[in-house]
């Protein structure tokens, strides 16, 4: 079936408008349901007295005999009197729209568990009151609780502060305190934490976020939880969190986000070592953030665990280390910018006891082809011509030994390998025990040819522009296959050099996946407010950003702004359309404004000093004259 021509006119304006309607009927009452003074009949914000007076008038009409309301309905009616006679429910309703009991994080909603419970039965047998838990005492567990003067002065301190808005009457809130002591202790001596009661409008109001309406609120209900960083002074630079109330959620988000910490992973006093410290290549840097881990840790255990693993430090591959280790066809190599051919020997894997045992082994041939390069020196030169091939080019930086992350660095790490999938590149699946690493070496050749061309093109700055992301150097992988002994692995190296220094080998570039960037070492010597938290992911700011598409659906000025956007089309069409039906009536066809203007005459004297015009230009007017021309400009 063909669509009428008018439909497809005024598409535009049909969609605008379905949208306006749709929202108007459908999406703004889903937004704004009724409230527990709808279900009373009575104005929004009446007194508890009022509430009293409707609900009993209400209660005379369900013992009538003419009663026609359902057990639903009068459950509905019930739940708003006890809410709305409770003076701190009806405080948090009416200030904050808070309903405690409405909150499916502890506990199933109550008003919906009765619902489903009583719905079929008489509403004399339900087991009244419905809300036995709405009023928890503020003395039961409040400690540390701010008003305005001491929470100005708090802020000031020189500590960050973690702060918990709770309200006396949220069961929630009552079953989060045992879990928020012990963040207090975790936060000992690293920030401070507070308490404020959701009765203290002046603090709880400014830590409220609002909607289209200037209603405050709370998104996530209560307890929430904000923080100010050590370095801010203002009411208004605090921090909301915006994850799950666990307790090492919020130590780590205040740890890395609020302090400003980098993130390190948790592990017990007996894992530390063959765990954290096995696949970490820098420790010195660890030992200020010791206390984070659970279980005392002495001085003399920690040296002791670093002394055991020293064998495994090896340079990382990273994004900020590969240039500087010569690890990529980009950069150069350790000797220099005039070595055409240079190596470097890379095992990678996931973080794990396989790559730990790999990491040992090579650190200890590295360390045996450091000895050949002393004994060398002191005139004492090893017979095996094979051994010394990667001795000498160790001692010339043209050989380096790093370890690579196949896990966080999965590209880069199958494109070496050459396979879709391998015990060493990328996370392991539910049930994959592959962790086996792999060791392959790698040669970097820089073609000279390539080279004076780049030369003869420096001044041009697009050349300049795109050779900042192309390959320098060609790199040429080999896989090693032998046994995990330090003396095949030497021999094995050193027979790659001294085929790839010798023999002629076809050149030739390709596309390297970029590193991933991480975290390094520098990092950890910067001030703390440079480093960001590996947990800051692009959802986390946005939420931090305060940008919320589901409250757009709360505007009621979208559905108008649409009807109007849809008129405004509509015009415009019609008046177009209706223009164009004008010109075609009239009869005169539309100017071609692509068509050229017909060229002037050019006058020309004749021999009586009048100008002859063509036969096809227009006669000269009778009273027609002509100036006489002179040399001043003032005539």
């Amino acid at each position: 079936m063909a669509i009428p021509a008018e439909v497809r006119r005024y598409w535009l304006p049909i969609l605008l408008a379905a949208a306006g309607f749709l929202f108007q009927l459908l999406v703004l009452p889903i937004s704004f349901p009724p409230t527990h003074y709808d279900a009373l009949g009575i104005e929004k914000f009446a007194p508890v007295e009022r509430v009293v007076e409707a609900y009993e008038q209400l209660s005379k009409e369900w013992l009538a005999e003419t009663n026609q309301q359902t057990t639903v309905d009068i459950i509905k009616i019930r739940y708003a009197y006890e809410l709305l006679t409770n003076p701190i429910l009806k405080r948090d309703y009416d200030l904050f729209g808070l309903d405690h009991h409405k909150v499916y994080v502890f506990a199933q909603d109550v008003l919906e568990k009765v619902k489903e419970q009583y719905q079929k039965e008489h509403f004399l047998k339900i087991d009244l009151p419905l809300l036995k838990d709405s009023l928890v005492q503020s003395t039961d567990y409040a400690f540390n609780v701010l008003g305005y003067e001491s929470f100005m002065h708090t802020i000031a301190d020189e500590h960050p502060l973690l702060i918990m808005v709770y309200s006396k009457g949220s069961p929630r809130c009552a079953q989060f305190i045992e879990k928020w002591k012990q963040i207090g202790s975790r936060l000992d001596g690293v920030a401070n934490t507070a308490m404020v009661e959701l009765g203290d409008v002046q603090l709880t109001g400014h830590f409220a976020e609002q909607r289209f309406s200037k209603q405050p609120f709370f998104r996530n209900g209560l307890p929430t939880l904000v923080a100010y960083p050590a370095d801010c002074r203002s009411p208004s630079c605090y921090m909301r969190y915006p994850g799950e109330l666990f307790v090492d959620s919020v130590v780590d988000w205040v740890a890395t986000s609020v302090v400003g910490l980098p993130r390190i992973l948790y592990y017990s006093k007996e894992t530390l070592g063959p765990e954290f410290i096995g696949k970490s290549g820098h420790h010195k840097e660890m030992w200020k953030f010791i206390q984070f881990i659970e279980g005392t840790f002495t001085k003399s255990e920690f040296t002791k665990i670093m002394e055991e693993h020293k064998h495994q430090e090896l340079p990382q591959l990273r994004s900020d280390t590969s240039l500087e280790l010569g690890c990529d066809a980009r950069g150069y190599s350790r000797a220099g910018n005039d070595i055409a051919i240079w190596y470097c020997v890379i095992v990678a894997g996931r973080p794990g006891v396989e790559l730990s045992k790999r990491r040992q082994i090579l650190r200890k041939a590295q360390d045996q082809l450091f000895s050949d390069v002393d004994a060398s020196t002191s005139e004492n030169v090893d017979s095996s011509v094979v051994v010394s091939s990667a001795a000498a080019a160790l001692k010339d930086d043209r050989l380096t030994f790093v370890w690579l992350d196949g896990e966080v660095q999965k590209k880069l790490c199958a494109f070496y390998l050459a396979t879709d999938y391998s015990g060493a590149c990328g996370p392991g699946g539910f049930g994959d025990d592959n962790d086996k690493s792999e060791l392959f070496i790698v040669r970097f050749q820089r073609n000279a040819t390539f080279e004076a061309l780049k030369a003869e093109k420096t001044n041009n700055l697009m050349e300049a522009l795109q050779r900042q992301h192309t390959a320098d150097a060609s790199q040429l992988v080999a896989r090693y296959k032998g046994p995990d002994e330090i003396e095949e692995i030497n021999k094995w190296i050193s027979q790659i050099i001294k085929d790839g220094d010798t023999r002629e080998i076809p050149y030739f570039t390709s596309k390297v996946p970029d590193l991933v960037p991480e975290e390094t070492s520098k990092e950890w010597i910067k001030s703390t407010k440079s480093i960001r938290s590996a947990g800051n992911s692009v959802k986390q700011r946005i939420q931090s950003s305060g940008f919320h598409f589901g409250d757009y659906l709360t505007d009621p000025r979208i559905g108008p702004a649409l009807l109007m956007s849809a008129c405004i089309s509509m015009g415009i069409i019609w008046y177009k359309s209706n223009q164009r039906t004008q010109t075609t009536e009239d009869g005169a066809p539309p100017k071609d404004k692509t068509k050229k203007r017909r060229p002037r005459p050019k006058l020309s004297t004749s021999l009586f000093g009048q100008p002859e015009y063509p036969a096809d230009a227009d006669p000269e007017p009778k009273d027609a004259r002509q100036w006489e021309m002179t040399d001043s400009d003032s005539d």
